[in-house]
């Protein structure tokens, strides 16, 4: 179905088109201006009624008596009819020639009973037949000369060639329109040729376009594309081991969930429920800990950023460590934050929290009974510093790379998790646009995280 919205839309040619009439258009002015500052220099400098009035007084100098003074003006006039100056049409000239007893020899027939009145050397202005003329005057030894011309304005100057060159400018736009619509049409091929390749292509493919464009202006845009194909691509795979993983992980808390509830109706005794019971809920702790995590991957993995906050920072993480301090206390960890007083800076507060969260909870869950964990915040003037640092069984140097994988649990240990808390950490920081970092521990032992921020400080 024709709809009006599609015919009105405009193309890559009307926009050729308008851009050179917008171009002519400007050489046009450019044109006119130069014309008219022409003008103005030439009147300026040397007027060509001057010219006109030296060079018959040049003329006449060698001229001994009126009879062929009168030829020498009679033939100025005659040429002067049909010839023009300054662009005046032709027999708008006046010329007067008298001799130096103010006899006159010779006078244009459209002064009529009027006289020209210059000055000598100078182009003045005088009234005739209500018109303003311009006046030159030149006297020599024997004759007196006089020319005049209208006087011309810049309005008339600019109206009179104005209609003299549009005309060539109309001629020439179609022979420059012509190859430049043509260089246009030809250059958008390969563009089209693209167009149709993707359009071919089916939805759920993302393989490469595999194009070489001829046109060094095209290379950008297939670059552009392939990279946006190769992130798709990587998205993709990521999303389906994500979501492989994640039903993998939950299938275990749900099969025990229900093969303990299962237990849970058949028990015999009151020792066998309680023990289903008890089965059943770290079950279910355990699958809704991995639900929580989940979800808040997703949300970090959202490439909407969120504005950062102005908290006190300090103040921040003595909470979250009162947050864990009895689950720490039961097992008799020692759990110490080392951080100023105040520290006052713009951050990204969930991304934050999760960080701490997760590092703290990660170092509670594997350290051994008794064990320290100690938490230190630092700020200079262009970062701030987030450590998390325990004496515990620590990380093999040969995992540190794979620690922030999806589900990567490390090998040593039987202390149950998920895989996911560290994954939440590195997402968080690159949210933030921080880098982490794994070390040993206190005491050459355990192990250490080190996050480093862009510090936005409050002013």
């Amino acid at each position: 179905m024709f709809h009006p919205l599609i015919a009105r839309r405009p193309t890559i040619v009307q926009r050729v088109v308008l851009a050179l009439l917008g171009a002519f258009f400007l050489v046009w002015l450019a044109l006119l201006a130069y014309i008219y500052i022409e003008f103005r220099q030439a009147l300026a400098v040397d007027q060509g009624l001057k010219k006109l009035g030296r060079a018959l007084t040049a003329a006449l100098a060698e001229v001994r008596d009126d009879a062929e003074a009168r030829v020498v003006m009679a033939a100025t006039a005659t040429q002067f009819q049909t010839l023009r100056i300054s662009g005046n049409p032709g027999g708008s000239v006046l010329m007067e020639l008298r001799d130096r007893q103010g006899g006159v020899i010779h006078a244009s027939p459209a002064l009529g009973t009027q006289t020209l009145a210059g000055r000598q050397g100078e182009v003045i202005d005088q009234q005739i037949d209500g018109k303003t003329y311009w006046v030159y005057r030149s006297d020599t030894a024997r004759w007196s000369l006089q020319v005049a011309e209208p006087r011309i304005t810049g309005m008339w100057i600019l109206e009179r060639n104005a209609q003299r060159v549009l005309p060539y400018l109309l001629l020439a736009f179609p022979l420059i329109l012509l190859p430049v619509w043509l260089a246009v049409k030809l250059g958008l091929r390969p563009l089209q040729r693209l167009a149709d390749r993707i359009a071919e292509r089916g939805t759920a493919d993302l393989s490469p376009i595999g194009l070489d464009p001829k046109y060094a202006e095209l290379k950008p845009l297939v670059t552009a594309l392939e990279r946006m194909l190769a992130q798709l691509r990587s998205t993709m795979e990521r999303e389906r081991a994500f979501v492989h993983d994640a039903a993998h992980e939950l299938r275990t808390p749900m099969a025990v969930i229900a093969a303990q509830a299962h237990a849970l109706s058949g028990a015999g005794s009151t020792e066998e429920r309680e023990r289903a019971q008890a089965h059943l809920e770290q079950a279910i702790e355990r699958a809704s800990h991995l639900t929580q995590q989940l979800l808040e991957l997703a949300s970090l993995d959202d490439a909407r950023q969120r504005l950062p906050k102005s908290i006190d920072v300090a103040q921040w993480a003595r909470q979250i460590l009162a947050q864990a301090a009895p689950g720490a206390l039961a097992r008799g960890i020692e759990l110490t934050l080392d951080a100023p007083d105040s520290l006052e800076a713009q951050i990204d507060v969930p991304a934050f929290q999760s960080v701490l969260e997760n590092l703290l909870h990660n170092a509670i869950r594997y350290v051994h009974d008794g064990a320290q964990v100690v938490v230190t915040l630092r700020a200079d003037d262009e970062r701030l510093t987030l450590s998390v640092e325990d004496d515990g069984p620590g990380i093999a140097e040969s995992e540190h790379e794979r620690v922030f994988e999806r589900f990567h649990r490390g090998v040593g240990h039987d202390t149950p998790g998920s895989g996911l808390g560290l994954a939440i950490v590195k997402q968080a920081v690159s949210r933030m646009g921080g880098r982490v970092a794994v070390s040993q521990g206190l005491a050459r032992r355990g192990v250490g995280f080190h996050v480093s921020l862009a510090l936005g400080r409050v002013a």
